[in-house]
């Protein structure tokens, strides 16, 4: 049974097909720190999944099979993958009519020990990289109301207070940019990097992500301005905010 919250978490929910601004000028293959192996997609996504709080601490996650069929991968890979999630003390394994993969409870203290400062900015650089050539490509293309629900994003984080949800709406908002000025396949690469990142650096503190909201914000009013080198240089701002 296929999961319908889509592919593998509800960052990817199905919806109308639309064109992207500069659709087919920016290629995720010439990018670097893409062609994850199977069990590094897996850890990704599952690290994704509960920066996006639609998995949690003690949460079962779908049968192997089902992640498989998500995320086009063999079943055995992720079988394999999920195993050394085990190992390393991300998952807990349970047996018994009740048993399954788990996330684990200890998941915030294990994530700790996780943090890798060197990959995690050669990941960010990347992630800029990707997001300055999106700005670049669609600024000034971009069809009014498009960035509707990512100003809808810019004003909920800043009337929120929860430090979780604070981190989720900023992962959402790095997601929708990407789909709005992307597509869907340029949504799936960022996935790919934001995944790999909540394993690899400290969340941020919420101050730290309201001071990056100001950035999101700043970004929207160029882009719809049609203003590209403002733009781009908010999307640099944002990541000099974000501390290493």
């Amino acid at each position: 049974m296929v999961n319908t919250a889509g592919k593998f978490g509800p960052y990817s929910q199905p919806g109308p097909a639309r064109p992207a601004p500069g659709a087919g000028a920016l290629d995720t293959r010439v990018l670097p720190g893409r062609g994850l192996t199977g069990s590094e997609l897996v850890r990704s996504r599952i690290a994704l999944r509960v920066r996006l709080r639609s998995a949690a601490p003690g949460d079962r996650l779908p049968d192997a099979g089902v992640l498989a069929e998500e995320l086009g991968i063999s079943e055995i890979t992720v079988r394999r993958a999920l195993e050394g999630m085990c190992q390393d003390g991300l998952l807990d394994r349970r047996r018994g009519r009740a048993g399954g993969t788990f996330v684990a409870q200890e998941w915030d203290t294990v994530v700790a020990v996780l943090h890798d400062p060197d990959e995690a900015a050669s990941l960010d650089a990347v992630h800029v990289l990707l997001e300055c050539g999106l700005v670049s490509h669609a600024v000034g293309e971009v069809p009014e109301g498009r960035l509707d629900g990512l100003r809808a994003l810019v004003d909920e984080m800043d009337r929120t207070d929860a430090p979780a949800r604070l981190l989720e709406l900023e992962t959402r908002f790095h997601l929708d940019l990407a789909e709005a000025l992307g597509g869907t396949g340029i949504r799936e690469f960022a996935a790919d990097l934001l995944g790999r990142q909540c394993l690899l650096v400290p969340a941020p503190a919420p101050e730290v992500v309201r001071a990056c909201n100001r950035h999101h914000a700043d970004l929207l009013d160029e882009l719809a301005r049609g203003a590209m080198a403002p733009a781009v240089a908010a999307v640099k701002a944002h990541r000099d905010t974000t501390p290493a």
